[in-house]
């Protein structure tokens, strides 16, 4: 197989570093471009760069993965969309294969799976995370809802990973300035998530927002 060419989107550097480092440590991936969102990504795409994958993740702060990928089904249609993500909820799964992705990947998986899946969508299969196959079979079997750890709630509060993230941090203490230290936002932004939160869910402070939270199943208690 030839070299598979990649266009990485992901907000979070760290993260994106991380997996810069593994694909490019295999012979077969090279990493072409990088983008912190949609729009930066369209632009890299504008401006000349040819991935034969773009791995994205969905919640990204200007443009997210799911309007990324409309875009790119629309001007660049021979480019194939991997989503790298923390979200499993099946809703972000169907919508993305309606709009042509192909594949779907959580970031909870290993690095061979990670690999094995875009070796397959490379070579022109489709790709899903072992856990979200299964939760698709089980909605299938018992034709409800899939439900773990709290994903009914979230998909009815239509809560995105980012505003998840931004909730385990406020459960576990920190303050606004903190969060926005933790995950590279501004503070602003931060608050926004808070206020955001606390609107889903109908409470009036902090305290019944994270008591919310563990009462639906949206935090596990250690």
């Amino acid at each position: 197989m030839n070299t598979v060419k990649i266009l990485l989107v992901e907000d979070h550097m760290v993260v994106r570093n991380g997996i810069k480092l593994l694909l490019e440590s295999q012979g077969e991936f090279k990493v072409i471009g990088e983008a912190s969102d949609g729009t930066e990504a369209l632009s890299q795409l504008a401006d000349g760069v040819v991935p034969d994958i773009v791995l994205t993740d969905v919640s990204m702060e200007l443009m997210d993965g799911m309007e990324l990928l409309k875009n790119i089904r629309q001007k660049y249609p021979f480019v194939k969309v991997v989503i790298l993500s923390m979200l499993s909820q099946i809703r972000y799964v169907v919508e993305g294969f309606k709009n042509g992705l192909s594949g779907y990947l959580l970031k909870n998986i290993d690095y061979n799976e990670l690999l094995f899946g875009l070796k397959h969508v490379a070579e022109g299969g489709r790709y899903i995370s072992e856990e979200i196959s299964l939760a698709l079979l089980e909605q299938v079997s018992s034709d409800r809802l899939y439900n773990d750890d709290g994903a009914n709630i979230i998909l009815e509060l239509d809560l995105n990973e980012r505003e998840l993230e931004v909730l385990k941090l406020i459960a576990d203490g920190f303050t606004n300035l903190e969060i926005a230290d933790k995950i590279f936002l501004s503070k602003r932004t931060v608050e926004g998530y808070r206020q955001n939160l606390l609107d889903k869910t109908k409470v009036k402070n902090t305290a019944e927002l994270v008591k919310y939270a563990f009462q639906h199943g949206l935090l596990k208690k250690s």
